[in-house]
């Protein structure tokens, strides 16, 4: 049973960073597809990046290319997001989800191409 759990959300300022992760909380993280995606209110959820199953190959939106970097560790512990020079328009609840089966990195962008979905965890960049 995958239960996906988000953590390292937090306030902070504009151009500053924080990582956030995303694990499994029955056990290790399977090596399959993992994706981010954030939320802003009153906006639908978008695609931030995804990353194979075992990290070899990656995917971004063009609004967080050279900003942000999507890794996963060999240790099969968690798949982390690294925000770096954070924007305002950044500031949403982000969520990481898995595709447990063949990845398809040209359907990534689509939120039902994925199946169990974190919590999400809150962002929010100050000016």
């Amino acid at each position: 049973q995958v239960q996906l759990a988000e953590s390292g959300g937090g306030m902070v300022q504009v151009g500053d960073s924080l990582r956030l992760s995303c694990a499994n909380s029955g056990g290790t993280l399977p090596t399959y597809a993992i994706a981010w995606f954030r939320q802003a209110p009153g906006k639908e959820r978008g695609f931030v990046a995804a990353i194979n199953w075992n990290g070899s190959s990656t995917k971004y939106a063009d609004s967080v290319k050279g900003r942000f970097t999507i890794s996963r560790d060999a240790a099969k512990t968690a798949v982390y997001l690294q925000l770096n020079s954070l924007e305002v328009e950044d500031t949403a609840v982000y969520y990481c989800a898995i595709r447990t089966g063949v990845y398809n990195s040209a359907k990534a962008k689509d939120p039902g191409y994925w199946g169990q979905w974190g919590q999400g965890t809150q962002v929010t960049v100050s000016s």
